[in-house]
C-alpha cells in the first residue's frame, strides 16, 4: 500500500454522507485507504461495506450487529468492535490521518474531541459536534494543530469562498437555505404536516433527521451557530437567505463590497472531495452546473414567523454557554418523536421553546458540562412530550 494514501476513518458509514464518501473512496482507489468505519445499527450495509473495502476496524452500536459482524466478516481483514467508547478509542490510531464525521447529531461529539486530541484531522460532516460544544471543539483543534474541513455544502461553499482572503475582510457570511418542503405552504396549514410530506426535501436527498430539521428550518439555524465557531465572525455578520434553487450554496460579502458565490448542482459530492483532498483540487466525474438551463435563480428574506426554529438558533447563540447544547438536545429529542408520530409538527417548537425556560445554563461550560446539559435537557424534553 502506498504511503501516499490517505487513511480514512469514516464515523456513520451507512448515512447519507458516509456512503457518499465512500463513492469518492471508490472512486479514487490511489489516493484513499479505508482504515475505520462505524454505524449506528446498519450493520447489514456496514458488512457489505467492509467486504468492499475491507478496513482494519469496523464498530457498530448494537448487539445484534456486533454478533452478526463478528461471525460474517473475515477475520484477517478486519475487527470488529462494539459501541461509543470503542469507537472513541479507535479513532485515535497512529495511522489514521482523517476523521470523516457523518455521525447524526450530537453522538458525534466525543469521538470529534478523541480524534482532535489525537491530533487527527477532521472532516465534519456533523454540525452537532459545534452546535453542541463549538468553543470547546475549536480551541482544542487549535491547542492540537488540527484541521477543522467542513463538509456541510453551506459552509463547505463559504470555506472555499475564504481561501486566500483574509478574515478582517469578511463583512458577511450569507448561508443559503431551500426553504424546505413548506416554503410555500401557509403558516395556518402546518397543524396538517405529516412525516411523510416533512421527509420530502424538494432538492436534497438526505436521511430522516437532517430532512425533518431542514422542513423546520431548524437545520439553517444549526448550520448559523456552526459557522461562528468555523469562521470566528460575530453573529451578526452571519445572515441566511431563502434560495429556493439551491445552486448557490452560500456567499461571502466582503469590506469592498464585492461578494463571492460557490456555486454547484445540489449534491454533496463536491464538498466531501473538497474536505478529503484540501488543499488540492482532484478530478471527479459528476453532475456540471448547467446556467442556461436553470435560466433563473431567485432569493427571499426568511419568515422568522413562519419558522421560529431559525431565529431560536440565533437567540441562543446570543446567550452562548450552553443554551445552544440545550437547544440541539431538545430539537433531536423532538424530531425523533415527530418521525414516530408522538407528536405533531407544530408541537415540536412549541416543547423546545418549553424547555429553554429551564434549562441548566453554565456560561463557561467544560465538556463534562456540556454532557451533563445534554442528558438533563433530554430527559425533561421527554418528561414534555410524555405529558403532551
Amino acid at each position: 500500500m502506498s504511503s501516499k494514501k490517505k487513511q480514512l476513518a469514516i464515523l456513520g458509514s451507512t448515512g447519507s454522507i458516509g456512503t457518499q464518501t465512500l463513492d469518492v473512496v471508490k472512486n479514487n482507489p490511489s489516493l484513499f485507504k479505508v482504515f475505520l468505519l462505524s454505524a449506528h445499527s446498519n450493520h447489514m450495509l456496514l458488512f457489505n461495506q467492509a467486504k468492499k473495502f475491507k478496513p482494519k476496524y469496523v464498530v457498530i452500536n448494537t448487539a445484534v450487529g456486533y454478533d452478526f459482524l463478528k461471525k460474517n466478516l473475515n477475520k484477517k481483514h478486519t475487527k470488529v468492535f462494539f459501541g461509543a467508547a470503542e469507537l472513541e478509542q479507535l479513532v485515535t490510531e497512529k495511522d489514521i490521518n482523517l476523521v470523516v464525521n457523518g455521525v447524526v447529531g450530537s453522538a458525534g461529539l466525543m469521538p470529534t474531541v478523541c480524534a482532535i486530541k489525537a491530533g487527527k484531522n477532521i472532516a465534519l460532516a456533523n454540525k452537532e459536534t459545534l452546535v453542541v460544544a463549538g468553543q470547546l471543539i475549536m480551541n482544542l483543534a487549535k491547542q492540537h494543530n488540527v484541521s477543522v474541513l467542513p463538509i456541510d455544502s453551506e459552509h463547505s461553499a463559504i470555506f472555499q469562498c475564504l481561501v486566500g482572503e483574509k478574515n478582517e475582510n469578511i463583512h458577511k457570511l450569507i448561508l443559503t437555505a431551500s426553504g424546505g418542503p413548506f416554503l410555500s405552504v401557509k403558516k395556518s396549514d402546518f397543524k396538517y404536516i405529516t412525516v411523510k410530506k416533512a421527509l420530502k426535501h424538494p432538492n436534497w436527498n438526505m436521511g430522516p433527521k437532517i430532512s425533518i430539521d431542514s422542513a423546520t428550518l431548524m437545520n439553517k439555524g444549526l448550520e448559523v451557530i456552526e459557522a461562528y465557531w468555523l469562521f470566528n465572525v460575530s453573529m451578526e455578520k452571519i445572515n441566511v437567505i431563502i434560495h429556493p434553487e439551491s445552486i448557490i450554496h452560500s456567499l461571502v460579502e466582503f469590506c469592498d463590497g464585492s461578494t463571492k458565490a460557490q456555486m454547484g448542482v445540489p449534491e454533496m459530492t463536491t464538498p466531501i472531495l473538497y474536505a478529503l483532498s484540501f488543499p488540492k483540487r482532484i478530478p471527479y466525474k459528476t453532475d456540471v452546473l448547467n446556467l442556461a438551463q436553470i435560466a433563473n435563480l431567485s432569493f427571499l428574506k426568511p419568515d422568522f414567523k413562519k419558522f421560529p426554529h431559525l431565529k431560536l438558533a440565533y437567540d441562543v447563540l446570543k446567550m452562548g454557554g450552553t443554551a445552544p447544547c440545550a437547544l440541539n438536545a431538545a430539537n433531536e429529542v423532538c424530531v425523533e418523536a415527530f418521525l414516530n408520530k408522538k407528536i405533531k409538527f407544530i408541537d415540536m417548537i412549541k416543547i423546545i421553546e418549553k424547555s429553554l425556560e429551564n434549562f441548566i445554563f453554565v456560561a463557561q461550560p467544560k465538556l463534562d458540562d456540556y454532557l451533563y446539559v445534554d442528558h438533563e435537557t433530554r430527559q425533561m424534553v421527554n418528561n414534555l412530550i410524555s405529558r403532551s
